[in-house]
């Protein structure tokens, strides 16, 4: 009996072992997700998970971190920590115990030195060096030991204003020796030393934007005032690094937060927080994800009304294995993983006081398969350890740059079982089936994720090779589809010019065939148009209906190239779309012109503007067609055919109010500049309108609901 309520009570207890742990292993301090085309967020397994946090006593030293500022690794192992507040850098071994400390030494005159306040650490070529920031200046330590090796005083160059500071506070040195540093107050960009340390050039200046209040206020500045605000206008970097290719990798968190924003969702490379420069500073970083770099979702959510709002502070980049990098927002304590391409990864981290939450991150580096991250609010660094699922990531990104297809291919589609919403693995899956050939599969894995620039080189190849197949139709359908045009546009010259003798009455056809020689013969047809009646409302209305299914059909039947997500308006929003500045611009030039002694009636005006309209689907029609058998590179030639549609539609509107209302070319443009006018104003009184009308309303409602109240 007692060994039963022995056994008993070792099973309940066990349990409620198990019901403990469960929770605590199930819950995480931060959720790991990518973005969707769409920016919304969208949960990713864990690509890394936290360690450990490492502080002072770990270390084996007696006094705490004071704001550190930077952190860096080496081939081995190392950890060098710039410890600013207490004027030193730690060097850690690769377990991140005490090896030694600098702080103290004597310079090359001999003379007892210190560092102050040294914000930036770099290790390379068997050195240290260090950004003395208070002290101006940049000073070379052995790795090994720490024994003082030299120092780079502050450059000298003629490029420099007179009133400029020189604080370097990060700092990234090639294999050559040269130097390229970050200086807080200089703002013409990266400051690159030659190796012996003399100046060599500024690259990389940031591009910068100017508020029209400023560009205002500007041109009432003396010259000195214009002069002392140009020390303003470029941006500056806060840190670099760089890869072994000689790359130089630069963040900043200065931008125009619009600027910045806008630079995220558009991915380009104006006002980028993260730029990949070469020697001579152009930005050749590639950007083919859906969105820059950064957050994308700025916006604070309902469901946490404490999250951070705005912009991504973007304080440091670190380099990771296969070409992969990693940047830090020190707003939100995240961690943002890009390819090479600039495919995200994935995005990992939140602030707070739990393992792998950071308070105030301002450091990352990669330490082999774990990541190291910052933390200046406590003085300590936390450990990531990659995961299973990073791990395969990252062997199918290997596979797939040392070109092993098959087995890349077999790991994106592990990783998609795994998550099913990352679409750097489709993409992966349909490059590997690009290189076996096999072009429409790819190209579905390529639609799968959006990837329009690989899909269009499978459909490249796949036309090619179905071209090559049907090489002696093509011929036969140009001539065909010539002739048909040719025929027809025959056919409609005869059956015009037969109208315009007989006399009779026109019958609907003979009124809609008549836009055929009104778009060629501008002056001549709207004249007919209007006092030889060849046109009539319901033609009018023929043309507006059918440039609504032009419309329709373009916006539906568009090659993937010019619509990827398969996404079309809503016949509904066509027809807004056709009819409201349609009608605007009627009843605008109406109100207009009859002030201006204009001839056209308000029907005259219609009919006008409506046939106009006739080169839309002549030319948009056969451009949607052809959209479906263009790739990227031919793209331009779809969108040169829809613009001539838009502007000889747009002449035909600007001949037909000239010739409608007997006006002169100057008088005309005056006219039409005064219907655009016209058009906002009507706007804004349908606007005010219904917004009056609204709170009419309203306020009634409000009324009968009190009553029913009290009653």
């Amino acid at each position: 009996m007692k060994n039963k309520i022995g056994k008993i009570a070792a099973l309940m207890l066990c349990l409620m072992m198990f019901i403990g742990v469960v929770p605590a292993a199930a819950a995480s301090s931060y959720g790991t997700y990518t973005y969707s085309q769409d920016g919304f967020g969208v949960a990713s397994p864990d690509a890394y998970t936290p360690e450990q946090t490492v502080d002072y006593k770990y270390m084996g030293i007696s006094t705490a971190l004071k704001n550190p500022a930077d952190l860096e690794t080496d081939e081995l192992g190392n950890v060098y920590i710039a410890d600013s507040g207490n004027n030193r850098i730690l060097v850690l071994d690769r377990y991140y115990k005490y090896k030694f400390a600098i702080r103290a030494f004597t310079n090359s005159n001999g003379i007892p030195d210190t560092l102050t306040n040294p914000m930036g650490v770099y290790v390379g070529n068997g050195y240290i060096y260090v950004a003395d920031t208070d002290n101006k200046r940049i000073v070379v330590f052995d790795r090994d030991d720490g024994s003082y090796v030299r120092t780079f005083e502050e450059p000298k160059a003629d490029v420099f204003d007179a009133n400029s500071v020189y604080r370097p506070i990060a700092l990234a040195v090639d294999s050559a020796g040269s130097m390229y540093v970050v200086s807080s107050s200089t703002y013409q960009g990266i400051i690159a030393l030659n190796p012996d340390g003399s100046f060599q050039c500024f690259i990389g200046a940031q591009k910068v934007t100017i508020s029209a209040w400023e560009k205002l206020w500007k041109s009432f500045q003396t010259d000195e005032q214009k002069e002392k605000a140009e020390q303003f206008v470029s941006t500056e970097f806060n840190n670099i690094t760089i890869d072994h290719r000689g790359f130089i990798y630069v963040t900043t968190s200065s931008i125009n937060a619009n600027s910045q924003q806008s630079a995220t969702m558009s991915n380009t490379a104006d006002f980028s927080p993260v730029k990949k420069l070469n020697v001579s500073g152009d930005d050749i970083m590639k950007r083919t994800g859906f969105f820059g770099f950064g957050e994308v979702n700025i916006m604070r959510k309902s469901t946490n009304s404490t999250a951070p709002v705005g912009t991504s502070v973007i304080v440091d980049i670190a380099l990771g294995p296969q070409n992969t990098w990693s940047i830090i927002d020190s707003k939100r304590s995240k961690i943002f993983t890009y390819d090479e391409y600039g495919d995200l990864l994935f995005i990992f981290g939140d602030k707070g006081t739990q393992l792998g939450n950071i308070r105030s991150l301002n450091a990352i580096t990669y330490q082999g398969d774990k990541i190291l991250l910052l933390d200046m609010a406590s003085g300590a660094f936390t450990v990531f350890d990659r995961t299973e699922y990073g791990d395969i990531l990252l062997a199918a990104i290997e596979n797939q740059n040392n070109r092993k297809y098959d087995k890349a291919k077999e790991d994106w589609e592990t990783i998609l079982q795994r998550n099913n919403n990352f679409d750097a693995a489709y993409i992966g899956i349909g490059k590997a089936l690009y290189r076996t050939g096999k072009w429409t599969e790819s190209m579905e894995y390529f639609e799968a994720a959006y990837e329009t620039d690989s899909w269009s080189d499978a459909y490249k190849m796949y036309r090619k090779e179905l071209i090559s197949k049907i090489i002696y139709i093509i011929p036969i359908v140009v001539i065909v589809i010539v002739f048909a045009y040719k025929k027809f546009f025959g056919y409609a010259a005869k059956v015009n010019k037969a109208v315009a003798i007989s006399g009779k009455k026109r019958t609907f056809w003979q009124e809609i065939l008549y836009a055929n020689h009104l778009i060629f013969h501008p002056f001549d047809g709207f004249w007919d148009l209007k006092h030889e009646k060849r046109g009539s409302v319901r033609g009018a209305i023929f043309y507006i209906v059918f440039t609504i299914i032009t419309f329709t059909y373009q916006s539906a039947g568009s090659g993937y190239i010019f619509n990827p997500s398969g996404r079309s308006p809503s016949i509904l929003t066509q027809i807004i779309s056709v009819t409201v500045p349609l009608a605007l611009w009627v009843v605008g030039n109406w109100c207009l012109t009859t002030l201006m002694e204009g001839e056209g009636s308000l029907k005259d005006i219609f009919i006008a503007t409506s046939y106009a309209l006739a080169p839309m689907p002549l030319l948009l029609i056969p451009a949607t067609v052809f959209s479906n058998f263009v790739t990227a590179n031919e793209a331009a030639l779809v969108t040169l055919l829809e613009s001539l549609a838009f502007i000889w539609a747009g002449l035909l509107i600007f001949t037909g109010t000239m010739v409608t209302h007997d006006y002169s070319l100057v008088k005309n443009f005056v006219t039409c500049l005064g219907t655009i006018v016209a058009m906002v104003f009507i706007m804004f009184l349908a606007l005010l309108f219904t917004t009056l009308l609204t709170n009419v309303i309203g306020f009634i409602t409000a009324i009968v609901t009190e009553i029913s109240f009290r009653v």
